[in-house]
């Protein structure tokens, strides 16, 4: 789970880049990148909700 969380923390410290790069400055390559890891987060998140719950089970 530590793993997870650390990769999910790396992709919103990316998404975040490109985010502000896409806002501030325009890029239209940082959009894409930004959107693309927005799927990524998505899937990472829907992981990190299964394992929680299965955590939670066995308290």
């Amino acid at each position: 789970m530590k793993e997870l969380l650390l990769e999910i923390e790396r992709l919103l410290l990316d998404f975040k880049a490109d985010s502000t790069q896409q806002e501030e400055k325009g890029t239209k390559s940082a959009g894409i990148r930004a959107r693309k890891l927005s799927l990524e987060i998505e899937k990472r998140m829907k992981a990190f909700r299964k394992l929680s719950i299965d955590k939670s089970k066995d308290y």
